[in-house]
């Protein structure tokens, strides 16, 4: 499953501000989608911690306060603290001079590794598929897994409208910004809010709206393939939360929570964006 860019980029840097391209726009409407407002606020981040390589990026929490519009984003971040072994940081998205998204990243640095046999859990994916031969100009791969058969991807979303295991692996081909590489940093920031409709989806197709994800990496992924299989759905009242396992082709390397608010009435294409 992909979409086809008309745009080099799915943010353009002009000035102080990143312009949203038409490819950023997500299912909910004339809004960025989640996926890319973590993935740029894991770029400002990632900014402040550029200089120093043995800072980790431990844990990443995005709280999609407001929508943000398809226009002009201006940001700003501070360094909380920053002590010998760790460095905490937010980061905030403006419009308007209004905030719409905000983070908090964690950064600890890394060190000789302790002996550790506690349980991983059970989480487990499909093997990573083959790139396909031409990916067409498309922004992002998805292989979609879950329904009927589970070991064989579907080219949409379908797999995920039932009540059993769900995954998905993603490569991101496109840049977040244009100019700029993608790191494994901003990789994983993207791949945080595949969570929402990972664990959401259902029989009747995804009747939440997350509010906020936090992602957790006890390292950074090799390589440009991320996983990620659902582990845990509870809802109440109209609020559920979800824990997804953060694979990439080595296994995992981390986790990715989301809190979610009941949004009746949404039916997203099949064929729209694993993000939300």
């Amino acid at each position: 499953m992909t979409t086809s860019p008309s745009a080099p980029a799915f943010f353009l840097p002009d000035g102080d501000t990143f312009v949203p391209t038409t490819i950023a726009r997500g299912p909910w409407g004339e809004t960025v989608s989640g996926t890319y407002v973590g993935g740029l606020l894991g770029h400002v981040l990632g900014c402040d911690t550029s200089a120093d390589p043995e800072l980790h990026p431990a844990r990443l929490t995005v709280d999609l306060s407001r929508p943000v519009g398809m226009a002009p984003i201006a940001t700003r971040s501070t360094v909380v603290r920053r002590g010998r072994r760790l460095c905490l940081v937010d980061a905030e998205l403006l419009q308007a001079g209004t905030v719409v998204a905000r983070a908090r990243a964690l950064f600890l640095r890394r060190g000789p590794q302790p002996p550790d046999d506690a349980w991983p859990g059970a989480a487990e994916m499909p093997p990573l598929p083959a790139d396909p031969a031409e990916t067409d100009g498309r922004t992002t791969v998805l292989w979609v897994f879950g329904g009927d058969d589970p070991s064989t991807p579907t080219a949409d979303l379908s797999g995920w409208q039932q009540s059993g295991p769900k995954s998905v692996w993603v490569r991101e081909i496109t840049p977040l910004v244009d100019g700029v590489e993608l790191t494994p940093f901003v990789r994983a920031a993207i791949i945080g809010d595949y969570a929402s409709s990972l664990t959401n989806f259902g029989t009747a197709g995804l009747p939440f709206i997350n509010a906020d994800y936090t992602l957790s990496l006890s390292r950074l992924p090799d390589g440009p393939h991320l996983g990620m299989a659902a582990l845990t759905h509870q809802s109440h009242d109209g609020i559920s939360t979800g824990v997804g396992t953060v694979f990439d082709r080595r296994g995992p390397i981390g986790s990715a929570t989301v809190t979610a608010l009941a949004n009746p009435g949404f039916s997203p294409a099949l064929s729209g964006a694993a993000g939300g």
